[in-house]
């Protein structure tokens, strides 16, 4: 396809994908049951950090952190101490790690919370800065090494998808009702789609990207095609993206 025609096709798939319907499927229903931000933060943060892998079993999964948190994840978190016993297991996420994502919540939240974490910028391209100060500043909760996975790392050329698909639930405020649009300290501008099977292989049949790995390259190759289609919002093309490769098979 042309540019302009390929920009029509995606922007027409946003529209399709970017509704209400698209939580009844997606982990992004967990968050959905809140109200208060930091409800809704720490319950984002945590459905995030485990979203790999079917999303059935990602939603299952995070149904037992709900059950773990209670009616308040935020109370929950202000009050955790090490003797709570814990019972959790997501893939390679288990109960080691779990303790060690509340104890440095606490911390976060005891210093400003999540988005003020976030707020700070490395001297790294847009979002990928403020994931690697986030980064810094999480691990320096002490924790096992086997824990540090599960926070990507982009100065390692990881396209750190889930915590860039966090970041899209928490800063897009468009008005469609599925990412919260919370965050007013960081420009949607900023973002970076969430990178995985689905958006990767589709960004490939639709000549967005040239590369076979999913890696930050390719990520970056991908970005400066979508900051062209739409410069203020470019990561709601993951709508069409992900749509087309998950519901489609495009």
């Amino acid at each position: 396809m042309e540019f302009n025609e390929l920009k029509d096709f995606l922007d027409f798939k946003v529209e399709e994908y970017n509704n209400p319907k698209f939580i009844e499927s997606d982990p992004i229903q967990l968050p959905h049951r809140y109200t208060l931000k930091e409800d809704i933060e720490i319950t984002s943060f945590l459905i995030s950090t485990i979203a790999w892998g079917n999303r059935k079993s990602i939603i299952k999964s995070g149904e037992k952190l709900l059950e773990i948190m209670g009616e308040s994840p935020y109370d929950f978190v202000r009050s955790y101490n090490q003797t709570n016993s814990l019972k959790f297991v997501h893939r390679t996420f288990n109960h080691v790690d779990l303790d060690f994502f509340f104890r440095s919540l606490k911390a976060i939240y005891s210093q400003g919370g999540l988005e003020y974490s976030f707020s700070q910028h490395a001297n790294i391209d847009g979002a990928l800065g403020r994931i690697v100060n986030f980064r810094n500043s999480f691990l320096n909760t002490p924790h096992e090494v086997r824990s540090e996975k599960h926070i990507s790392n982009p100065e390692k050329k990881s396209a750190a998808k889930r915590i860039n698909m966090f970041l899209r639930w928490m800063v897009r405020n468009d008005q469609k009702g599925v990412d919260f649009g919370i965050w007013d300290s960081i420009s949607p501008s900023e973002l970076y789609i969430p990178l995985d099977v689905h958006t990767g292989n589709m960004a490939r049949k639709l000549g967005l990207v040239s590369r076979t790995q999913n890696d930050l390259t390719t990520l970056k190759e991908m970005m400066e095609v979508l900051r062209k289609m739409d410069p203020k919002d470019p990561v709601k093309y993951d709508f069409a993206l992900f749509g087309l490769g998950a519901f489609e098979d495009f």
